[in-house]
């Protein structure tokens, strides 16, 4: 539903030809939300721009040539389905490699071409769970909490897309396995690290607060938020005088990011109730120019329509006949303008790609 559509979208976005392969009544995407315009569907067009459709049945004695006829001359194969479904339809590379050697095949599943947990079903939310994250995120006292958006199914995506353009580089085929479940636990790093060599458990902190730097969490604001984060004692010192707690500087239990590290605590409420005196805006406005790290906690409605955004040409207006579909653009820039297309109708391509 969206880790294997949103590795095609960013590799369509950079140029790639991109045939979506559906069979029956098409990916799930398409049904997925309230929102529409004309006969597009907002999620699956968030998920699919620039991309071609067929709609094949791989089971089929009619279809299966006709796919196969398309591996012949295709760079690559991603799948996103289960380990089980890859090796019952031939989509690996051993099964394809007779029609082209070159072929680079990437698995894109929840657990991995092997393992114990190989045709388990996952989403986002199951691997979420499993890796430990859900137990990361949130207050302290509080139960399990989901990341806010579909952390695993994107970065699933991303590894997945550089797993394909690293093997095409090296201009061999090959079969590549990411699983989502890799994918999160990877970026549990030094996290996981900590664990791994010194038996120390991660534990969550009040306000999002990091393990190894203080201060660096939200803050609330005389009306609203802010997220600092303090990552040396020279910016200490910066944020000490701006806020005119000079003495913080000196004192022991301040002075030194160990320090204020073992009197966490202590630091946490000193800062909020400094930063509790003035206004988001204000806050911001007095300590970036100081070179701290700084920023106003905005809702997603304030980042789309943000000047960084817009800068960044990150907003993406797609032409329909029944009108503009507005979308979030590539975060790669690589000098030339992403496709404007909007994502394929269902099989819409399916004539002129396979006969």
């Amino acid at each position: 539903m969206l880790a294997g559509p949103y590795c095609g979208l960013l590799l369509a976005d950079l140029g790639a030809e991109v045939v979506k392969i559906e069979s029956g009544t098409g990916d799930i995407g398409r049904d997925t939300g309230p929102h529409r315009v004309g006969p597009h569907n907002v999620y699956f067009s968030s998920l699919n721009r620039g991309k071609k459709s067929v709609r094949l049945d791989l089971k089929s004695p009619h279809d299966r040539p006709r796919f196969e006829a398309l591996v012949a001359s295709a760079d690559a194969l991603l799948t996103n389905l289960r380990p089980a479904a890859i090796d019952r339809l031939g989509l690996t590379y051993d099964a394809l490699r007779g029609i082209n050697p070159r072929l680079v095949c990437v698995a894109l599943t929840g657990f991995g071409m092997h393992g114990p947990y190989r045709d388990r079903p996952a989403y986002d939310y199951i691997v979420q769970a499993l890796t430990g994250v859900m137990m990361l995120t949130g207050e302290p006292h509080a139960g399990p909490t989901r990341a806010g958006y579909s952390v695993v199914d994107n970065t699933g995506g991303m590894m997945a897309a550089i797993g394909l353009l690293a093997q095409l580089v090296s201009g061999r085929g090959g079969q590549i396995d990411v699983s989502l479940y890799d994918t999160l636990l990877s970026q549990l790093n030094y996290l996981a690290a900590a664990w791994l060599n010194a038996d120390e458990a991660p534990v969550r902190h009040p306000a999002g607060g990091h393990a190894y730097f203080v201060p660096a969490q939200i803050f609330a604001t005389a009306d609203g938020h802010v997220a600092l984060f303090i990552t040396h004692d020279d910016f200490w010192r910066k944020f000490c005088t701006a806020v005119g707690r000079p003495e913080w500087i000196e004192d022991p239990r301040f002075a030194t990011m160990r320090a204020r590290t073992a009197h966490r605590t202590h630091v946490v409420a000193s800062v909020a109730a400094v930063l509790a005196t003035r206004g988001t805006s204000e806050w911001v406005a007095l300590l970036q120019p100081e070179g701290l790290v700084i920023a106003g906690v905005h809702t997603l409605m304030d980042a789309l329509a943000c000047e960084q955004t817009l800068a960044r040409e990150m907003i993406v207006e797609v032409a329909t006949p029944q009108g503009v579909l507005r979308l979030v653009g590539n975060p790669i820039k690589d000098g030339h303008a992403a496709p404007d297309t909007p994502a394929p109708l269902l099989g819409e391509h399916t004539d002129a790609l396979c006969g």
